[in-house]
This record gives structure tokens, C-alpha cells and sequence, in this order.
């Protein structure tokens, strides 16, 4: 890779539509408050400029990292190398029959609350997942009951090598916290969401249901990754760091929530690592008191801050 800040200066002078920033700290964007700094950070707001950035990045041999909302994420203290870009800016959503498409950065909550203007029912139960489209098919991002498996039906996807490819939802290879995408480093353009006719205020009063559920339950006055673990088989993740007495357990400014076990949140100043901290001492503890080894559903990436 050649110097970093020679190529965002070639970038910016290529590309004056879209907004670059230089050594730009992630812990503004991700939801943990957290993360060390990306070399250069770009917001794409079309899936041309994407192309463009990607083509750029190939031929300088640049790595490329892909952000949605940063929601379900940590990035680590020493933060990302190369390129990043942060999809927030494609957002458009747009209703075709009983179908919802929607860019990758458009915001999941949002198309939820699209589907059900126009009484559209099925994704209720994402009503409030903060995260991304982009990052919710990457994930087959669920909540109580449902998951994009069971709404999305294709979803058209940048390859590494610029070209673009729309998959159907068996190539799509869902599984829990798992998409097809994943493995062959797939950027994520939009999904459709094929959905039902419905009643919208029956609509709605379900979408007010499952959010009352989330506020009661989740400490959404912190910050956080959400849920951090994924559920081991025949167990729940927050249930066995509870019977661990691990609630209220703190690694410099990170808890793990007093309000719900399965989250660890910042009440203080947090650092990536000490998320990445937590993370490992309640992991340790867990399979010493119950034999269960805990698997993060939170992505980790960037590097570590060299000491």
C-alpha cells in the first residue's frame, strides 16, 4: 500500500463528490463510543462511487473494510488500515408491490416503519434493531422470533472484483448470524424484503409491542454492541452470565449491563479493549462454571493498539 496520506489526497482530488476523511476516529460512529482510528474513511453515497472506491483501493492495493451502522461491532483500539467505508449515505427505500427495497445503509427501523405504512407485515419484530439492511443481511440480524431470513429474498452485492451480482435467498445461505456474503467478501447494495398485505395499525400496534419489550429489557440509555453473544444450543447466552453472578462485572469503563446479562455497555470512558476484555473474562468464566463456550455474535475487527 502505498503512503496513506498520499492516496487520500489522490482520492479526494479524484473523487470531490464524496466526503473522504483522513485519520478519522471510529469511536464517532460506532455504538459503542469505542474504536481507534480509520487511515481513510470514505462515505459513499451511490453504488457507482462504491464502484469507484473499490476500483481505486484494488488498484493500489489498498484493503477495503465495509461499516454499516456500526451497531452489533467493536473495532479495535489501534482501528482500521487502508480504506473503510461507512454506508449510512445509501439509504433509499422504496416499495414495489409488497415488496421493500432498500439500500444497505439504509436503517433496518426504517424500513420497517416503510412496510408499515403501506401495510406491509412481517417485519415487525425488527422495529427496533438499530443496524443497517447491509449489516442485518450479513448477519441474518433476528429478534424475538423473526430474522431477515425470513423476509429477504434477494439481495445485490458488490464483488471484490467491481462487479455486481443480485442473489436469490438460496444463494444467500442463511443461517443463524450467518449469510453467504460473509465468506466471499461480498459488499452488500441492497436487499429486498418480501413481505404480506396487512392491517397497519394491527402493524403498528405489534411494532409498538416488540419496542416496549426491547425498552423494558435492554439498556438502550448506554452505549453498547448490542447483543454480544451468540445463543449456544439448548441455553441462552444472558442466562448463563447471570447464573455466573457476572451482572455488573467491569473492566475499566466496561460493564457487563445490570439490565440485561447479554450486553455490555459504557458507563465510563470505555475502551475497545476493554470490551474485548470483558468479553474474554466472561467467556472464561462461563465454560468453567457450565462447560458452555460462548461465541461472539458482535463482529471484532481493526487492529490492536501497539504498545
Amino acid at each position: 500500500m502505498e503512503n496513506v496520506t498520499e492516496s487520500y489526497s489522490t482520492m479526494v482530488s479524484e473523487y470531490p463528490k464524496i466526503e473522504i476523511l483522513l485519520n478519522e476516529s471510529l469511536s464517532k460512529y460506532t455504538h459503542t463510543k469505542t474504536g481507534g482510528p480509520a487511515d481513510i474513511l470514505a462515505f459513499p453515497g451511490s453504488v457507482k462511487e462504491v464502484q469507484d472506491l473499490l476500483k481505486y483501493a484494488n488498484s493500489h492495493k489498498i484493503p477495503v473494510t465495509v461499516i454499516g451502522n456500526a451497531s452489533n461491532l467493536i473495532v479495535k483500539d489501534g482501528g482500521i488500515r487502508g480504506l473503510t467505508m461507512i454506508l449510512t449515505k445509501m439509504n433509499q427505500i422504496n416499495i414495489e408491490g409488497n415488496s421493500v427495497v432498500a439500500q444497505s445503509g439504509a436503517a433496518l427501523i426504517d424500513v420497517t416503519k416503510a412496510a408499515q405504512k403501506n401495510s406491509l407485515s412481517g417485519s415487525e419484530w425488527a422495529a427496533g434493531i438499530p443496524g443497517s439492511v447491509g449489516g442485518a443481511v450479513f448477519m441474518n440480524a433476528g429478534a424475538y422470533g423473526g430474522m431477515i431470513a425470513d423476509v429477504v429474498s434477494s439481495s445485490t452485492v458488490l464483488n471484490l472484483d467491481g462487479t455486481i451480482e443480485t442473489l436469490n435467498h438460496e444463494q444467500l445461505d442463511f443461517s443463524y448470524r450467518h449469510c453467504s456474503v460473509q465468506e466471499n467478501k461480498q459488499i452488500v447494495l441492497e436487499a429486498t424484503f418480501s413481505l404480506t398485505s396487512g392491517d397497519g395499525i394491527k402493524i403498528q400496534a405489534k411494532m409498538d409491542h416488540f419496542n416496549a419489550l426491547r425498552a423494558s429489557k435492554q439498556p438502550l440509555d448506554l452505549p453498547s454492541c448490542g447483543s454480544v453473544f451468540k445463543r449456544p444450543k439448548g441455553y441462552f447466552a444472558g442466562k448463563l452470565i447471570h447464573d455466573s453472578d457476572l451482572q455488573g462485572f467491569q473492566i475499566g469503563g466496561a460493564q457487563v449491563s445490570l439490565k440485561h446479562a447479554g450486553f455490555i455497555v459504557n458507563i465510563d470512558h470505555a475502551t475497545a479493549t476493554d470490551y474485548l476484555n470483558v468479553i474474554h473474562h466472561v467467556q472464561e468464566t462461563v465454560y468453567s462454571k457450565f462447560g458452555v463456550h460462548l461465541h461472539t455474535e458482535v463482529r471484532i475487527i481493526g487492529e490492536n493498539l501497539e504498545k
